[in-house]
This record gives structure tokens, sequence and C-alpha cells, in this order.
């Protein structure tokens, strides 16, 4: 960080530990689906399940980087996870409940991680870069959750 640092640098880790919360809870909620995942549809959407798991992991990883980098702590507390996160986490049991429940949550992060951009402006670059990136993924995952939803609720 240099001196021509321009946000408020308590809020952006508020910001970010709050995103970093956000991705934790996609990964246990995709995590769950994967391995709960039945129905016709199953062998198709439960590889997707893994891989949009694995991608939040990526991306809570790359947020925890980033807090660091600022000096700051990331807030892996499980007690709190789900009061900091912007998506709740879903115990659906139907395959179509877990794909809407999945799609619910995407539109979810790509809202707040829009809205961080939005923010975050000029004032620190590599933040927003890094909400770029990810929001990139995050619209990529609602398409394909969107997609199969299609399919199996015509």
């Amino acid at each position: 960080m240099t001196d021509a640092y321009g946000a408020d640098l308590h809020r952006v880790l508020d910001v970010c530990n709050q995103a970093l919360a956000t991705e934790l809870v996609c990964v246990l909620r995709y995590k769950r689906h994967y391995f709960t995942a039945q129905g016709l549809a199953s062998a198709q959407v439960a590889p997707e399940f893994a891989e949009h798991a694995a991608d939040e992991q990526a991306h809570a990883d790359r947020i925890a980087a980033r807090i660091t980098q600022l000096g700051g702590e990331p807030d892996f507390n499980p007690q709190t996870l789900t009061t900091r996160s912007h998506s709740q986490y879903d115990a659906s049991h139907s395959l179509l409940e877990m794909v809407r429940e999945d799609l619910v949550a995407e539109r979810i992060a790509i809202a707040s991680y829009t809205e961080i951009i939005n923010w975050l402006g000029d004032d620190d670059p590599t933040t927003r870069r890094m909400f770029e990136g990810i929001l990139e993924q995050e619209e990529e995952h609602a398409d394909d959750l969107r997609n199969f939803l299609q399919k199996m609720d015509p």
C-alpha cells in the first residue's frame, strides 16, 4: 500500500471480510449440494457444484490474501460466518431447489461485488481489479446455473 492509497482502509477491510464470509458460505453450500445431489440430472449438475465450490474457494483465498496485503486479518471465525455473509447457507433436498438457491446466491454475489467495484472506483484499483475478476467468474456461474435450471424446469 502506498501513500497515494485513497480508500478508507478500515471500511475496505470490513467489506473484504464480508466478501470472504460470502465466498466461504458458498463453498460450504456447493460442497453440500455436490455430495447430496440426487436425481436424473445429478450426473450433469453435481460435477458443476464441485467445480463451483473450487472456484469459490479460490475466490476466498484471493480475498484473504488481499486482506493480509492491506495489513488486516482475514476473519475465518465459523461462529460468525453466516451473519457476515451476503448469501445464505442452503440445505435444500431436491436438485431443482439446490440449483435455484445457488442461482439466487450467485445473483446476490454479483450485485454485492458490482456495488463494491463501483464504491472502490479509483481509490483502491488493486482490490477493485480483484473483485472484477471474481465478478466475472460469478457471472459465469450464474449462466451455468440458469442453463441447468432451464433444462430442468422449462
